[in-house]
């Protein structure tokens, strides 16, 4: 009885360490949200990507990006910001952004890339951007996303 008590704790425990594992690729608790207002009104809840680790990583490992989320990369400086989508899993849009927040560049339905090599597809808006928006693929027409538009958010 001893040995099928410890087998169950055990069980429970590597359980819980398993399910909490897709919790390290979600965005933390403590990690602020920044609401991007779109032309159309629609708020999306953005995470923050603005230090080297938090833009290498990007939305890397992620099953799903909810309805009206997606993640927010700051940069210090105006350039035209390569992408690339090695180890993510869900389509995006992506969607660059000069330094008045005005949409220079979208790439839409970026698919994932799942190559064990680094050969996976890189994507550059043709002028620079101080801003990147991701959001799930198929977005951001609904959302009325184009070049010239304004999106609008409050930095941290």
């Amino acid at each position: 009885m001893r040995g099928l008590i410890a087998l169950l704790l055990l069980l429970l425990f590597f359980t819980g360490i398993h399910s909490a594992h897709p919790a390290a690729v979600r965005a933390s608790a403590d990690e602020p949200l920044i609401t991007v207002q779109t032309p159309a009104g629609v708020p999306i809840q953005a995470e923050v990507a603005d230090t080297p680790q938090k833009r290498a990583k990007g939305l890397m490992f992620r099953e799903n990006l909810g309805q009206h989320r997606g993640m927010l990369f700051i940069f210090n400086e105006p350039q035209a910001w390569t992408f690339w989508m090695k180890n993510t899993r869900i389509p995006l849009d992506i969607i660059w952004m000069d330094n008045k927040k005005r949409i220079v560049h979208i790439e839409q339905n970026v698919p994932g890339c799942q190559r064990t090599d680094e050969s996976c597809p890189q994507y550059r808006p043709n002028e620079n951007a101080m801003y990147v928006l991701e959001i799930a693929a198929g977005t951001a027409d609904g959302y009325k996303l184009r070049r010239g538009a304004k999106l609008h958010f409050t930095l941290p």
